[in-house]
């Protein structure tokens, strides 16, 4: 996979090897420096279907106990980030559309995510807004 355009960047002019964009923190358990790029890491490890990655960025206060990516099976698509706004140092909402095919039916999940830095770490935190159509 290292050699691969990385799952955040498909089909986007700025598309980066994978090694060199979301690996890092996904593999190497580098801190994301931003949430948009621990957003585009989340986004990646949902197209590779790698939950324990997920559970790890999730804030203890809002995550799930439990988390299952293979019923039903999605097939991601792309990504498109679409506005970040960093609140304070330490807070940040992230606008993006995730596009996603399951069954044959093309699918668009539009969210509005928080994020909190806590410990020098960044945290997805809940959803202020989330639509799929």
């Amino acid at each position: 996979m290292a050699e691969d355009i990385c799952p955040c960047r498909v089909m986007t002019k700025d598309a980066r090897a994978y090694a060199d964009c979301c690996q890092p923190f996904i593999l190497d358990h580098k801190a994301a420096p931003t949430a948009e790029a621990l957003m585009r890491s989340r986004y990646s490890a949902f197209v590779l279907g790698l939950g324990d990655y997920l559970m790890d960025t999730w804030d203890p206060s809002t995550r799930p106990a439990t988390m299952d990516l293979n019923e039903p099976r999605v097939r991601w698509l792309r990504l498109e980030v679409r506005r970040v706004d960093q609140i304070d140092e330490n807070r940040a909402t992230v606008d993006f559309v995730a596009y996603s095919q399951q069954r044959g039916r093309r699918m668009r999940l539009h969210e509005i995510s928080r994020f909190e830095r806590k410990d020098g770490k960044w945290l997805y935190l809940d959803p202020l807004s989330i639509k799929f159509n």
